[in-house]
Parts: structure tokens; C-alpha cells; sequence
């Protein structure tokens, strides 16, 4: 599908770049900039749910919300001066509830922009890609420092296992595939059964591909004792791609938080820009 509405989340201890990120995006497509300003409720000293109620963490929140005011205001300037067609909105939840938050806002744009910022900021970039991962149906693109990050690039790489996740993937980047002058579809250590990959791994989503204009090529890989992150991570520079396009978390939130897992690697260290979905 085409990406018509991005949205970005930003925080009081933030900068700009991400703004301006997301700005230069939309910009590129002929977007709308959705702008979400969240700060994250400080809890009462008690305990979330303190049956006292202190003048101290009262205060505390007077100020916080103060914060996100100010912010909001900054926001608002710097978008009235930017030449892309924009909106804002302002929310101060609770922590157990910020990525329901974020989700709802999520499901009113195409693709949620998690910039540089975001990436470094710990509890609020988990919320974010929680949110839109889990609560908006729509994807995530991973932007990192450091990299040339485009909605329009020339080479990308999909990281295909036949799943779920990756499927839904592939259809929500279609029109962006379609307009590619190289995509590779790469899977690691691939399963050739009809439960799987099927008997010839690549071939069934390379002719999808194929039938909407795309111009593809399948990689089998070894992973050869190397991680999957690792693998996709390397090949991605050795074929010069500019985007990754994978499913996220195949397996539970719980299981990849415990035992790890290859969104959770591509999230910690991304590399280069990936969209996510799920």
C-alpha cells in the first residue's frame, strides 16, 4: 500500500531530528506528518496504585505536564514552518497504558516513523514499537543513526520464513517493492516442506512479487553457526541495501524477551533502516 500518513512520537527530552526526519519523509512521498507528544505519567511513590496520594508526587506531575506542554508548543512552531501537511496531539498516560496510547494513534497513519531519538530512549521506544506492533495493525520503520534512511529506495532486502509476520510484511511495502530497481528475498536455512517453504523455498513469493512489478532475486543462506540478525545484518552490506522488510515477533513478546529472538536483535541494533510488521 502506499504510505499517505506517517506518524512520529516524541518525547520532552527530545530533540528535533526525528521530527525533521519524519518531516523529509513525508516530504519525499507527498505525505501527511501525524506528530504524537507523549510523556510517560510518573507513578505515585507508593506504588502505581497508592492508596496515598502525596503532595510531592502531585507536584511532580504539575511539572511534568508543564514539560509536555512546552513541548508541545516547540512541536507546534516547528511544524507550522515546515512545508509538509501536518497535525499534532499531546498525551501525558500511565505507563501500563502507553503503548494502547500510541496504537490508538497509530491505526490513523500508514507507517510509524522510530527515529534516531526514539531508538536511545529506552522505555519510550519500547512502548512505541509495542504499540505499533501490537495495537495499531500497521508497520514500524526502524530509522538509525548514521543511516540514509528512504521510502523510496533503489535496493531492499526482505527477510522471508514463510511466516505470518513476514507475509504481512511483504503486502504493506508492495507499492514501495514496486518501484525498487533490486529486491532480494533472503531466507536462512530454509525448510523445504509444505509447511514451510514449500518444495522449491522462494519460488511462491518471488512469482508474488513478480505479478505486482518487482524485480526479484532469491537468496538461500546458511546461517553456518552465525545468528539469523547476524546473517540478514551482513548480507544486507554485501548487497548494498538500503532497507530491510522483515515480520516482527513470530514468537511471543515473552519467549523473545526470555530466550531472545531476531526481532529483538534487529531492534537493539537495527544497522540499517527496516520496516517492520506483524
Amino acid at each position: 500500500m502506499a504510505f499517505k500518513t506517517l506518524l512520529t512520537v516524541t518525547g520532552p527530552d527530545h530533540g528535533d531530528d526525528d521530527l525533521r526526519l519524519a518531516a523529509g519523509l513525508c516530504e519525499e512521498l507527498n505525505a501527511h506528518l501525524s506528530v504524537l507528544v507523549l510523556l510517560i505519567a510518573a507513578p505515585p511513590s507508593g506504588g502505581e496504585y497508592a492508596a496515598v496520594v502525596s503532595p510531592a508526587w502531585l507536584a511532580e506531575r504539575e511539572a511534568e505536564m508543564e514539560r509536555l506542554e512546552r513541548r508541545g508548543s516547540a512541536v507546534s512552531k516547528l511544524l507550522s514552518e515546515s512545508r509538509v501537511s501536518a497535525d499534532l496531539s499531546t498525551d501525558y498516560p500511565e505507563q501500563s497504558w502507553a503503548d494502547e496510547v500510541i496504537g490508538r494513534r497509530a491505526r490513523y497513519a500508514d507507517l510509524t516513523i522510530v527515529g534516531p531519538e526514539m531508538l536511545a530512549s529506552h522505555l519510550l521506544k519500547e512502548k512505541v514499537i509495542a504499540g505499533g506492533l501490537f495495537s495499531s495493525g500497521k508497520p514500524v520503520l526502524l530509522a538509525p543513526r548514521g543511516a540514509r534512511t528512504t521510502l523510496k529506495p533503489k535496493r531492499v532486502l526482505v527477510a522471508w520464513d514463510a511466516s505470518l509476520e513476514a507475509s504481512r510484511a511483504v503486502r504493506e511495502s508492495l507499492d514501495m517493492l514496486s518501484g525498487t530497481d533490486e529486491v532480494r528475498v533472503v531466507m536462512i536455512d530454509p525448510v523445504e516442506d509444505e509447511r514451510h517453504h514449500g518444495d522449491e523455498p522462494g519460488a511462491d513469493v518471488a512469482a508474488y512479487l513478480a505479478r505486482h512489478g518487482v524485480k526479484v532475486t532469491v537468496d538461500r543462506l546458511p546461517s553456518a553457526d552465525h545468528s539469523i540478525a547476524g546473517v540478514l545484518r551482513q548480507h544486507a552490506v554485501d548487497t548494498g541495501a538500503e532497507l530491510m522488510v522483515m515480520g516482527a515477533y513470530g514468537h511471543s513478546r515473552l519467549r523473545e524477551r526470555i530466550f531472545g529472538g531476531v526481532t529483538k536483535s534487529m531492534i537493539e541494533d537495527p544497522g540499517l533502516p527496516i520496516l517492520m510488521a506483524r
